[in-house]
């Protein structure tokens, strides 16, 4: 008797996402007012933003149309780890079953391990975010059961050259610093020669 329930829980949830993923710019005007629009602001409307930080493949245009308007309105991304192994595997075969389009954020250095908690809100691994839903830990029913409120088809529509990018890293990688110009060394006055130094070399 719960199953319903939850669908419309997840219904109801994906629904609100779907509205405020309308608003494709964060526009922060001259008088420090922020405002959400879907059309891309003129320079002199304030500084805007893209909002949102996984779009997922949803301007793929080789997916067949109504696949993104569905990636459009709740875009997939798998966070997974270098150590999560098998339970990752099957994450990403569930996605690849079902033709999910998909991003991959991996954990790989200290850096990402100490964001993980932060960015997924727990310390479970691989975890599925659809539109602002998160599931943590691989749990394939809440999986396909999320997949399925949120529009995405049960078998794959995806083209035969359809090919899933790479893991990107969960954190965003800073370049190293510049090497520091190594100084000058200090100039050594001339000593005169008085005979004893024919060739002029300072020792």
């Amino acid at each position: 008797m719960r199953k319903p329930l939850l669908i419309s829980t997840l219904a109801g949830a994906l629904s609100l996402v779907a509205v405020a993923a309308q608003a494709q710019y964060k526009v922060v005007g001259p008088d420090g007012k922020v405002t959400y629009t879907d059309r891309a602001p003129s320079p002199t409307e304030g500084r805007a933003t893209p909002v949102g930080r996984d779009p997922g493949r949803a301007s793929d245009v080789s997916l067949p149309f109504a696949l993104r308007q569905v990636a459009t309105r709740f875009p997939v991304t798998l966070y997974t780890t270098k150590e999560c192994g098998e339970a990752c595997a099957l994450g990403r075969s569930l996605l690849a079953r079902r033709g999910v389009p998909y991003v991959e954020r991996i954990a790989e250095t200290n850096e990402d391990r100490e964001a993980w908690p932060r960015i997924v809100g727990g310390s479970e691994a691989p975890v599925l975010k659809v539109g602002e839903q998160t599931l943590r830990g691989l749990a394939p029913p809440a999986w396909e059961e999320t997949l399925d409120v949120a529009g995405y088809p049960r078998q794959s529509m995806l083209p035969a050259n359809y090919a899933q990018l790479p893991a990107v890293p969960l954190t965003e990688r800073r370049p190293p610093p510049p090497p520091q110009e190594r100084a000058a060394p200090p100039a050594v006055a001339a000593q005169p020669n008085n005979g004893s130094n024919p060739s002029g070399i300072r020792f």
